[in-house]
């Protein structure tokens, strides 16, 4: 049986600006897409009326620190007197509250909290989703974070790519942190997790370049891809040491150089971008309009977390990306599916072509410049998996 979604306004097509087509779904992939509002149906096929409503592929949020416990509600007042991000984390406040809530959670208290977040994100449209560790610091809490992530990705309809973010904040009460962590943390996660992803965040406060090379070339040796947050603040030299390890993506770039995206954009390296973070924090946004303009392969990310990016919303993404990082509507739509999808190894997917996965949301818009102009509520409609409405 063939699923046939017509009269549709058809974006994400690899090789076409949006069109007015349908598009047809067997065996949980597209078969085929065609032109015009309706196709060629069989006996015992399945009809979906779009009514002309946009039909995309599913968002693919590619940096998310979805699993944690708490708030950060007090520290956002003591944002609002004044305080910076940095100055908060230097008292034992950010990710180190987090942190804290983390250790204090069990399994069973993270696994439903996580299970809600992502029942929300797909109704939001996102079928693809990564998620770091990172608020457990201790070798016991994040491999405890990891298997609820884990646990997560067994239950989730869509999917879950888990990364070991193993260089997030630095443990006060830990004096020789670092070394424990490359020594002890990194082979546990080796052993359990391998192949993984490993993150670190290079930042004042945070990781050092130097410390930041250390873990990598170490999980680079056993073989894991690495990721790098790197320029939020302060550009201290992580993407540089990044693009020397060969890292699949530097996050952030808020305080990058022209000369720091041009070399991105020469490389093989992603570089992805997150709007909501300046949006709630301060108001500084990466340049993502110079950094396509070189060539880069550019991601738009929620960055979803209690701190900085407090929003899981990929229509919200888009729209900062739009406004603020200076991209087109289908730029932003682009960077919001299939190169996401490419980043996190997902080539299956994040298009409108045949035999790509049928990840996909229709949309309560019939002009796909709506989903960045509006601005707040949800204007998915409704969400397949794999062929599969949810």
């Amino acid at each position: 049986m063939t699923l046939w979604i017509e009269d549709a306004c058809l974006v994400g097509h690899p090789r076409r600006a949006p069109f007015r087509g349908h598009v047809g779904v067997a065996d949980g992939h597209i078969s085929s897409v065609g032109d015009g509002p309706r196709a060629s149906v069989s006996a015992g096929d399945e009809r979906v009326d779009a009514a002309g409503r946009v039909l995309m592929p599913g968002f693919v949020d590619a940096h998310t620190h979805a699993l944690f416990a708490g708030d950060r509600l007090d520290e956002w007042e003591l944002k609002r007197q004044g305080k910076s991000y940095l100055e908060i984390l230097a008292a034992g406040g950010g990710i180190l509250s987090t942190v804290r809530a983390v250790r204090a959670a069990s399994a069973s208290e993270l696994e439903a909290a996580l299970a809600e977040r992502l029942a929300r994100m797909l109704r939001e449209g996102t079928t693809s989703v990564e998620i770091k560790s990172g608020y457990g610091l201790s070798t016991r809490d994040e491999l405890k974070m990891l298997r609820v992530i884990a646990a997560a990705a067994r239950d989730f309809p869509g999917t879950v790519v888990p990364t070991a973010l193993l260089g997030h904040a630095l443990d006060p009460a830990e004096p020789d942190f670092v070394r424990r962590v490359i020594e002890e943390t990194l082979p546990a996660v080796h052993s359990e997790f391998p192949g993984i992803a490993v993150d670190a965040f290079c930042e004042q406060g945070a990781w050092s370049p130097s410390d930041c090379r250390r873990l990598l070339e170490r999980a680079r040796e056993l073989g894991h891809p690495l990721r790098l947050h790197t320029d939020q603040f302060h550009a201290l030299g992580g993407l540089e040491l990044a693009l020397e390890l060969g890292a699949t993506s530097v996050d952030h770039l808020e305080a990058t150089s022209p000369a720091g995206l041009a070399a991105v954009a020469a490389s093989a390296t992603y570089g992805v971008m997150l709007p909501v973070s300046g949006f709630h924090t301060d108001q500084r946004y990466a340049a993502g309009r110079a950094f396509l303009d070189l060539g880069g392969k550019l991601v738009l990310a929620s960055n979803y977390n209690p701190g900085s990016s407090p929003s899981s919303s990929m229509p919200l993404v888009i729209a900062l990306g739009v406004r603020a990082l200076g991209l087109s509507v289908l730029e932003a739509l682009e960077a919001t599916t299939r190169t996401p999808a490419m980043l996190l190894g997902l080539s299956d997917r994040g298009r409108l072509a045949p035999g790509a996965r049928a990840d996909l949301l229709l949309s309560s818009h019939r002009d796909p410049r709506l989903l960045a102009y509006e601005l707040g509520g949800n204007p998915v409609q409704r969400v397949w998996v794999a062929g599969q409405e949810i």
